[in-house]
């Protein structure tokens, strides 16, 4: 990584987390609903989505100011998924992030309705008033409503926990992944890329390059949970074995699942060349979707 990508990581990781920290300030009334809610969305992450969001801001010639919105937004709707996974309703996990999780660290309603909270704040983030156009918030709405529904991630989950015990298929497995995983990574792109200026070719190639690279991610993610300490992976390892999932290692094999998200990040960068703007950043972080260690 070249010194100016790594500046600039860092730089929008920590512009994100303090938007962050201020719009779950005390203005929101102090409560255990809160304490709860900044646990979840403060206590670690890679902040992959927010850094997606300002690349593809940068790509299209839009300022970082322009992108805050839309990268707080991503951020919040990705923590309540992550809490509402881990309930034991759901995947039942009790570590996330190196620490307990949400309902394990103060109780599973107050976990529910941390992540319903945090979903909601994130539209009213959305929403609000800045230097966007009307026409720019609007579209970011329903973009991050498409990504988060019944056609994106709850959808996703909701085949994730159908297919316990069942051995799918592969472009079973893809579409499952697509939507638990990647419609959000790619709408993450596509938020912000409406900040500034796209023509249509560019808009297709930035949504085919967010397909691959959320693809890409959760290939990785399966190949991390057969690999990776629980120390290092931040949550328990094995745990998509215990559980009975599909994962791509179990159809493809860990040297072929590599093989293949390697693949599709290669398709996310020649997506990507056809953009005019800059894209070195999200090149990068579509390189470390998959070159990660946890």
């Amino acid at each position: 990584m070249s010194d100016d990508i790594g500046l600039w990581l860092q730089s929008v990781t920590n512009r994100v987390n303090s938007e962050l920290d201020q719009v779950l300030g005390s203005h929101l009334t102090s409560s255990r609903l809160l304490e709860a809610a900044r646990y979840s969305v403060l206590g670690g992450g890679k902040r992959l989505r927010p850094a997606l969001v300002y690349a593809a801001a940068a790509a299209a010639g839009a300022s970082l100011e322009s992108a805050d919105a839309c990268a707080v937004s991503v951020e919040l709707v990705h923590t309540y998924s992550l809490i509402h996974d881990d309930l034991p309703c759901m995947d039942d996990d009790a570590l996330r992030r190196g620490r307990p999780t949400t309902h394990i660290a103060f109780d599973e309603a107050t976990a529910v309705l941390a992540g319903d909270a945090l979903q909601a704040l994130a539209f009213s983030v959305l929403s609000k008033k800045d230097r966007r156009s009307d026409a720019m918030r609007v579209k970011q709405l329903k973009l991050l409503g498409d990504a988060v529904g019944f056609t994106g991630m709850a959808l996703g989950q909701a085949t994730d926990l159908a297919s316990e015990g069942r051995v799918l298929e592969l472009n079973a497995l893809r579409f499952m992944h697509e939507k638990k995983t990647g419609v959000l990574i790619a709408a993450s792109m596509l938020m912000g890329a409406s900040c500034g200026s796209t023509n249509s070719d560019s808009w297709k190639a930035l949504a085919e390059a967010g397909r691959a690279i959320g693809l890409a991610f959760q290939i990785r993610d399966d190949i991390l949970d057969e690999t990776t300490p629980t120390k290092l992976l931040g949550k328990e390892q094995g745990r998509d074995q215990a559980l009975g999932k599909s994962t791509f290692p179990k159809l493809l094999g860990l040297d072929n699942s590599l093989a293949e998200a390697r693949r599709l990040v290669a398709e996310a960068h020649l997506a990507l060349a056809q953009l005019d703007g800059d894209t070195r950043f999200l090149k990068y972080l579509a390189t470390q979707s998959v070159e990660r260690s946890h």
